[in-house]
């Protein structure tokens, strides 16, 4: 009785929606010309009205009591950015226990035996950790010592040959450029297994195939790669005993054993007991019997944690309750026990949770990106002093802490791309079927979520690689959100023309321009144009009003900005390469604006850009400008992330005026410092952050450095310092993390003091002097784990830990 109620309302509220927006396109193109128009949406509204009263009786029938007084969860604590920083620090907690028996048996298989080709594959059920065992081989050091080249690939269900190769090259760096990217997407797959295979010729590689599902996969793909009786190795993850046994007539099939009582009580304290001080004897016991019904499943003793690291421990024996009525006979029902943890989200995060759910299997998801479409959605709003992109921020946080998304990598701090579990995923797309939450079809597979929720359902997402609008026929020309994964479109003008109510809109365009019809999408509140790069945008962008986010990733030619940007009151991210004058100056609400020539950005007053926190200027090769001015910076008392990247010739002035950015948290520059101001810590208190390329400082720049109170990351590339000796005071640097030094090539001497540095976790020295040697006290800080530094300046690092 109440499903079909909800599904009323459900229906209800997005046939008013589409009155609503139907009425806004008429008036916006001059389609109300009498009042016949207007009586038409007087009558659709009175027949909402008769279905309102008519639910309203059901509810009533079916006795439903109001629930909006209830409790939904602890979602009011919402913490500080900077809290959400410090608590995301470098240090990943991974929660890798077990596997030492099963890498004793494999590293020697890896590293010696046989010298011919041997493909070791790993088994066992979902969630068991066979991709965390695999991940801890690739990045061992020893191995990676061992072969000359490494290559990673998740297969999946979803087994296209022709991009798996792709993509096996990508991961091997044969293809660096775009245009390199170009010809192998037009090479035939005989043409990408000769490519593969004379780069592999006389080479010892390891290639990692992970969530093999068909024993042909590897059969189709291994004559691509030679057996150079080198000790070439293939490693492949698979749920299925009779694939990993029969992929290769070379194989060591190798079962993944469950988790001991011991080792599964080790990794559920670590999530479990966060928050509980004393662990008595009924805590244990109840802890010990719920362990039981998970069997020793990794993923299921993970996802048990988090949810009672959530509760107080008088709120246990009610999970325990729960956990026994799906658990049977001793067998393992994880998708019951990972339902059980989604019904402990508040509303907001289910939202969130089940959106995921959208993204394709082992899809990277940029968290940036995925913050900005979920407000996009409607899912966030602001709470207290905290913005919507901080609240948006706050909620991914908290399904990671629930170990519902994982964290894949982190920079400065954050969190930059995260992933869903395949089961966890598959739990989030069949709650959104019950409630006609997406649709998503699938080409290379030739799968759907259910075809009959396909007509009626807002949301659509296509997995697409080829140029075919099958999906068209199922889909909903009602549709308030359109998401192209994985395919490039020339198509965008018929796609204009039939969704009319988007909202949300993101594509792989397949062109230089942008389509003038994209104006009549008067609704849409965020355009993402990927890939492809984009010379010119139509003025008629200026009729999207409601645009919040303009994200044209990938695209690295600099566009010019049509002046009818200026009418975009409610834009608050501007992400893109972007030339010539910038019509930008009224754009109050603006938040975020990346990539911008120096030269456009100088022309520009800011004054009114009062809420922008996050500005990347790029070098546009005028020799003209001696050097930046931070002058037209200092306006922005709302900035919190600066990067700036000049010419090797050009140089900064003094940061005094930065000084006016209280709230800058993370600095990033490409260019001459004539010398670092001594009073660094009263410019930037509350700087977290910090990278220098090109800077060619001296010795007596780096006391200052030492004195900045919260500076947790700190990047010297590319001459950035000239001195022969660094030296490290007595408690320098208290809050630092993360040191990298890269290309210091006049660094000869370091002496480290034993008080200073106190706090350091990750240190990564590349292409210094081979006169330089690590202080005994630095010889044990690892290298940062799994965190990237990528902002377009040079000297990039992409650290994982070995």
């Amino acid at each position: 009785m109440i499903r079909p109620w909800v599904s009323g309302i459900i229906d209800l509220a997005y046939d008013a929606e589409d009155v609503l927006d139907a009425f806004s396109l008429k008036v916006q193109h001059g389609g109300i010309s009498n009042t016949v128009d207007v009586d038409e949406g007087h009558k659709e509204i009175e027949k909402l009205r008769m279905r309102i009263s008519d639910l309203s009786r059901k509810r009533e029938a079916c006795k439903l009591q109001d629930t909006r007084s209830m409790s939904e969860g602890n979602s009011k604590a919402l913490g500080k950015l900077k809290d959400l920083r410090r608590q995301n620090s470098i240090t990943v907690e991974e929660n890798v226990v077990g596997f030492h028996a099963d890498a004793d048996q494999l590293l020697p298989k890896l590293l010696g035996g046989e010298p011919g080709r041997i493909v070791i594959s790993i088994f066992g059920m979902g969630g068991l950790g066979k991709t965390t065992l695999a991940k801890k081989f690739y990045h061992n050091y020893d191995i990676n010592k061992h072969f000359d080249h490494c290559a990673w690939v998740s297969i999946s269900q979803d087994f296209d040959n022709r991009n798996v190769l792709q993509r096996i090259m990508e991961s091997f760096k044969m293809i660096e450029t775009r245009k390199e990217m170009q010809e192998v997407r037009k090479m035939s797959r005989e043409n990408l297994e000769r490519k593969l295979h004379k780069f592999l010729q006389e080479k010892r590689y390891l290639l990692v195939l992970d969530d093999v599902w068909q024993k042909e996969t590897w059969e189709s793909l291994k004559r691509a790669f030679p057996d150079n009786k080198n000790g070439s190795r293939v490693i492949i993850t698979t749920r299925n005993k009779e694939v990993a046994q029969r992929s290769d007539e070379k194989t060591y099939a190798h079962a993944l054993q469950f988790l001991s009582p011991e080792e599964s009580w080790q990794l559920f304290s670590k999530k479990a007991f966060q928050n509980v001080n004393i662990v008595d004897d009924g805590l244990k016991n109840l802890g010990e019997q719920m362990l039981q019904k998970c069997g020793g499943l990794p993923l299921a003793i993970v996802v048990l944690g988090g949810l009672l690291s959530t509760k107080k421990p008088s709120e246990w024996r009610a999970v325990y309750d729960s956990i026994w009525r799906h658990l049977i006979d001793d067998s393992i029902h994880i998708e019951d026990l990972l339902a059980l943890s989604f019904n402990d989200l508040p509303h907001k995060l289910k939202l969130c949770f089940l959106y995921i759910g959208l993204f394709p299997e082992d899809f990277e998801i940029n968290v940036e990106k995925l913050i900005r479409l979920l407000l996009a959605e409607g899912f966030i709003q602001e709470g207290g002093d905290q913005i919507m992109e901080d609240v948006a921020a706050d909620y991914v946080i908290k399904l990671i802490n629930r170990s519902l998304v994982q964290i894949d990598k982190r920079c400065w701090g954050t969190v930059v791309t995260c992933r869903v579990h395949d089961l966890l995923r598959d739990l989030a797309i069949r709650k959104a079927e019950e409630l006609n939450f997406y649709h998503i079809y699938d080409e290379i597979s030739h799968s759907s979520t259910r075809s009959s929720i396909a007509s009626s359902c807002r949301r659509q997402a296509v997995y697409l690689v080829r140029e075919r609008f099958l999906w068209l026929r199922h889909s909903n020309k009602l549709s308030r959100s359109l998401l192209f994964f994985n395919r490039q479109t020339s198509q965008l003008t018929p796609l204009c023309k039939t969704f009319k109510f988007l909202r949300v809109l993101e594509v792989d365009l397949f062109g230089k321009t942008l389509p003038k019809e994209v104006g009549k999408l008067i609704h849409l509140i965020y355009l993402g144009l990927q890939d492809e790069a984009i010379i010119t945008l139509p003025s008629s962008i200026g009729n999207l009003r409601r645009l919040q986010t303009l994200h044209m990733e990938g695209a690295h030619t600099y566009v010019p900005l049509p002046t009818e940007i200026s009418k975009l009151q409610e834009l608050r991210h501007l992400i893109g390469f972007f030339s010539g004058s910038l019509p930008i100056a009224n754009l109050k609400k603006l938040l975020t604006l990346k990539y911008v020539y120096q030269s456009s950005w100088e022309e520009l007053n800011p004054e009114s850009l009062v809420d922008l926190q996050e500005l990347q200027i790029q070098c546009d090769g005028d020799l003209t400008i001696p050097e930046f001015k931070f002058e037209t910076v200092a306006k922005l008392r709302s900035l919190r992330v600066l990067s700036v990247w000049l010419d090797p010739d050009l140089s900064f002035p003094s940061l005094q005026l930065l000084g006016h950015c209280r709230c800058l948290v993370d600095l990033r520059l490409c260019g001459r410092i004539e010398k670092l101001p001594e009073n660094l810590e009263e410019i930037f208190p509350n700087l977290e952050g910090l990278k220098l390329a090109d800077s060619l400082l001296e010795e007596d720049s780096i006391p200052s450095l030492e004195r900045l109170p919260n500076l947790m990351f700190l990047v010297l590339a590319n001459a950035s310092y000239l001195g022969k000796k660094l030296s490290c005071r007595a408690n320098g640097f208290p809050r630092l993390e993360v040191l990298l030094l890269s290309n210091l090539i006049q660094l000869e001497e370091w002496e480290v003091d034993e008080d200073a540095m106190p706090m350091l976790r990750g240190l990564s020295i590349t292409g210094c002097s081979n006169k330089l040697r690590i202080p005994e006290k630095l010889k044990s800080i690892p290298l940062p784990g799994k965190w990237e530094c990528s902002d377009n300046l040079r000297g990039n690092f992409s650290l994982k830990l070995l």
